[in-house]
């Protein structure tokens, strides 16, 4: 292939990715400024290509152009964050990777940029941050009140369930770490929120992140804060670490979080201070860390999505919640409690469950444990007219979910043909993945062992 076809093969591939691609030879002259990045920077390409990207540009300072970095300094600049004004004066936000190219002879041939919008998401996390900030405190607020769970609220009496109750009310006792496992619907955060409300911090913040919620580029800013000239457009904002000092910081899928991220947290737990991103000053903490996971730990440091030695450092106490289906005494206890929370809510007068109710929901293994069957009771209440009886045909439960047996699939065929029997059972393994891993195809298709195609074609046949 010719030099000029390479030429032609690279434009043709800036042009059609996402990203933003600025692409200058070793003199700083742009040779490539694809439709992205154009559109980013509200910049026509015709006044970019050609021309030294330092007189286009020249709004950005020196010291602070990656492009100029690379070429100058041969120094890559990976996943940074950038805020800047674009030609229409609209405040940009970015993650930019900066990488020069060498020969084969060692010789700067180029300098590429790759940008990232995260404008928007940029502009959601500072909300969350100065949101957190404001609600942190435990305050009194006329007409309107926060839900703070405590462990009053927790419903249970199955006995393996009663002892990892009792654990959890040992653990409020304590300050040290706790990792709360437990699969999507057991109530994770609501054993998080009783333990901190159960301690002597009770009085002071409790703020929970969702690791898989944010972007692993801003993740890191929203959990350590950032200093004022740290990157481009950097302000001093404290993250949830200094916004929790004193209290409970409540890190929900912390397998989520990135690998290396993951280590500067194992830093934080030990050494207990953190460091702004682009700080000089270590700033000491007092925050108690409980986290969550929802798959189980030695898979999840098997396929490298955990940290062992995080794990072991979090695990200091370890809190696991068993799945609604090996509860089963739990579940009528469960759905009498919701029957009454819908009714006062709704304004109903819905108070019993019929035997037929109280058989569909024995018989239903909840794949999305306590959180799904309060989902059911809540739909029921809502849509019941002036009965005095929940009848089982008011419950929304699959009827093909009705006597599987959690491992093998329908206890018998129930006069159903074998292609049935075996549709049913593939049915049940997609869609409790897909409850396990919170709705998430990829995650789904990844515990599954597929191809995110191939599962998004099997859930297609579903609907059918």
């Amino acid at each position: 292939m010719l030099a000029k076809q390479y030429q032609k093969l690279l434009q043709e591939l800036c042009r059609v990715v996402q990203e933003g691609v600025h692409i200058v030879n070793a003199d700083g002259i742009s040779i490539i400024y694809n439709e992205a990045m154009s559109a980013l920077e509200k910049t026509k390409r015709e006044e970019v290509i050609g021309k030294p990207f330092r007189e286009v540009f020249a709004n950005i300072p020196e010291d602070e152009s990656t492009l100029t970095r690379a070429l100058k300094h041969r120094l890559a600049t990976e996943r940074q964050p950038q805020t800047y004004l674009n030609k229409n004066g609209r405040e940009i936000s970015t993650v930019n990777s900066t990488i020069p190219v060498l020969d084969y002879n060692q010789n700067l041939i180029a300098a590429i940029e790759i940008a990232k919008d995260v404008t928007e998401t940029k502009a959601l996390s500072n909300t969350i941050l100065e949101l957190k900030q404001g609600y942190s405190a435990p305050r009194a607020m006329p007409g309107a009140t926060i839900k703070k769970y405590v462990f009053s609220d927790i419903v249970g009496r199955s006995k393996n369930f009663t002892e990892v109750l009792q654990k959890a009310h040992r653990a409020a006792a304590s300050s040290a770490s706790v990792l709360i496992c437990g699969e999507t619907g057991t109530g994770k955060e609501l054993f998080a929120q009783s333990i901190h409300f159960g301690s002597d911090r009770k009085a002071q913040p409790f703020l929970a992140q969702n690791c898989a919620a944010i972007p692993e580029s801003l993740l890191e800013g929203i959990l350590f804060g950032t200093s004022k000239g740290g990157f481009t457009g950097a302000l001093d904002r404290p993250g949830l670490f200094e916004q929790a000092n004193g209290g409970t910081l409540l890190l929900d899928e912390i397998s989520a979080m990135p690998f290396a991220l993951q280590s500067k947290l194992l830093r934080v737990l030990q050494e207990r201070y953190i460091r702004r991103i682009g700080g000089t000053k270590d700033i000491p903490l007092d925050v108690r860390v409980i986290a969550t996971i929802n798959e189980d730990p030695v898979a999840l440091m098997a396929n490298g999505r955990l940290r062992k030695d995080l794990y072991y450092r979090l695990k200091i106490i370890e809190v696991s919640i068993p799945p609604l289906r090996e509860r089963p005494d739990d579940i009528l206890v469960l759905a009498e409690s919701f029957l009454d929370k819908y009714n006062q809510k709704f304004d109903k007068q819905v108070w019993m469950l019929s035997d037929d109710a109280k058989s569909r929901l024995l018989a239903y293994e909840f794949p999305g444990n306590a959180r799904e069957l309060e989902n059911i009771i809540m739909s029921a209440v809502a849509l019941s007219s002036v009965e005095h009886v929940l009848s089982g045909q008011s419950l929304d439960i699959p009827e093909k979910a009705l006597g599987f047996d959690h491992a093998y699939g329908l206890k018998s065929l129930n006069g159903v043909s074998l292609i049935e029997y075996l549709d049913a059972i593939e049915k049940k393994i997609v869609l409790d993945a897909l409850s396990i891993n919170g709705g998430n195809i990829s995650k789904a298709a990844h515990q599954l062992g597929l191809p995110r195609q191939n599962l998004q074609y099997r859930l297609r046949k579903f609907k059918k």
